[in-house]
């Protein structure tokens, strides 16, 4: 929502936005509140909401079943306040949480503090009870409340032409109907809805889901940003008034926040984002009548939490080394990281010294060469080969990943080094990296690590 107010756009542009508003106010006769620090937080809602959705969209997208009335998704958003970063937290939906006191929001019976998991906290107490309870854990100061369902999602994706977001290995999950092959996509509002919705595509569950909205908005980021939906004062107008029409959102938040803030923002980038999950202690904590929750590390999301009180990044920038910039390349993502495959080059032509140039821009790029390339058995390759035994199929891909247009060829017993024969169509190996290259103490990467390379 805040990159969507950037570029050179006149307050006229949001002129009457701020009427289809749906207001709440979560502030409420709030008391002993954290202290505000600098910059701005917000806490992000995704509720079900499927009771609004068209029977035609709940077949094809998978949303059978009653509404839950819960938090399907939960993050902190932390803007800092040069507007030059935004941290943004993820919660775990299942968090172990103690509620506070409070007045039950359908029965109307005041309730004492009890544990429950988070996504409760809302079916119990709205958003009020949501940011109450969010507050105490992490001690930092909501500023602004937003929640979007089903429906506004999808309006809002498909405003904006679509997402493209991009995948290392096959995404299914027959629960969401999610089905993606390798490569990069651009998903329209439901299909966006499915990518961030499924927990059956591997055995990540919860963790991979959360790690799959984080990459989505990291791709939205970029497709305002970069997209044109900023700088085109129709297209702006259309998506915010697609967004602000179906979005509930506490009363100090309006068209001309959005519009302050953006402006603020007009050179936000994808690296200017960075994303993590509360660290976790206990995956699996039982608690009596509620089933298996998920503990936090205490000690290191006070940590995580204290950074974004103190306006700090969650994770330090890396130093450069003496003398040289730091450079990102756009690479393009591939599901084993290029340090866990082992490559022998043998140049397949007559061209001196191509089997050493092909070997180096593999080691560049982060593979694990024998820095000895030999020649092989035919001088006369056309096109590149990849030998690989298919017990490490996937390190293959990897290979071929970093060079496009070459050949696969399986050699059973071959082992797990990876042999390229150089061909005379080789021109370049393209960057690649880890698909979810989440580092440093609290698990966080920036924006432009985990967006579609290459633009």
């Amino acid at each position: 929502m805040l990159v969507l107010g950037s570029g050179a756009l006149g307050h006229a542009v949001m002129t009457g936005l701020d009427t289809g508003i749906q207001r709440v106010d979560p502030f409420k006769d709030m008391k002993n509140r954290p202290q505000a620090g600098h910059g701005v937080n917000f806490l992000l809602v995704g509720t079900d909401g499927r009771d609004k959705i068209t029977a035609e969209e709940k077949r094809e997208y998978r949303l059978g079943g009653a509404p839950c009335h819960c938090t399907d998704t939960v993050m902190l958003v932390h803007l800092s306040a040069d507007r030059s970063r935004a941290s943004v937290v993820s919660l775990p939906r299942d968090s172990f949480v103690e509620l506070p006191a409070h007045v039950d929001g359908s029965s109307g019976k005041p309730h004492g503090p009890h544990p429950v998991k988070l996504n409760a906290a809302y079916a119990e107490g709205g958003p009020q009870l949501t940011v109450r309870t969010v507050e105490n854990m992490t001690r930092v100061k909501i500023d602004h409340y937003l929640e979007v369902d089903f429906t506004s999602f999808m309006k809002t994706v498909d405003a904006m032409g679509g997402v493209e977001i991009c995948t290392a290995k096959t995404m299914h999950d027959p629960n969401t109907g999610l089905d993606l092959l390798p490569g990069t996509h651009r998903l329209s509002g439901g299909q966006a809805l499915q990518y961030v919705r499924s927990r059956h595509v591997d055995g990540a569950s919860d963790l991979g889901r959360m790690q799959r909205q984080q990459r989505f908005i990291a791709a939205l980021i970029k497709q305002a940003t970069g997209g044109g939906v900023l700088l085109n004062p129709v297209k702006f107008k259309q998506v915010s008034s697609t967004l602000l029409s179906s979005v509930r959102a506490d009363r100090g938040f309006g068209s001309e926040q959005m519009l302050a803030l953006g402006q603020a923002m007009r050179d936000f980038t994808p690296s200017s984002s960075e994303f993590a999950s509360v660290p976790v202690g206990n995956p699996s904590f039982p608690v009596k009548g509620i089933g298996s929750t998920v503990k936090w590390d205490e000690g290191k999301a006070a940590k995580l939490f204290q950074a974004l009180r103190e306006d700090r990044p969650m994770a330090p920038p890396q130093a450069p080394a003496p003398g040289k910039p730091v450079r990102r390349q756009p690479a393009v993502p591939v599901d084993v990281p290029p340090g866990q495959v082992r490559i022998q080059v043998e140049n397949g032509t007559r061209i001196d010294g191509l089997g050493t140039r092909v070997d180096s821009a593999l080691r560049a790029t982060g593979f694990d060469t024998t820095r000895a390339p030999g020649n092989g058995a035919s001088r006369d390759v056309k096109r590149t080969v990849i030998t690989y035994d298919p017990r490490w199929d996937r390190s293959a891909r990897t290979v071929s990943t970093a060079l496009p247009g070459s050949e696969l060829r399986a050699v059973r017993g071959q082992g797990r080094t990876v042999v390229v024969i150089a061909g005379a169509d080789y021109r370049k190996v393209v960057p690649v990296r880890a698909e979810d290259p989440y580092q440093g103490e609290f698990g966080v990467v920036t924006g432009d690590q985990v967006v579609c390379g290459g633009s």
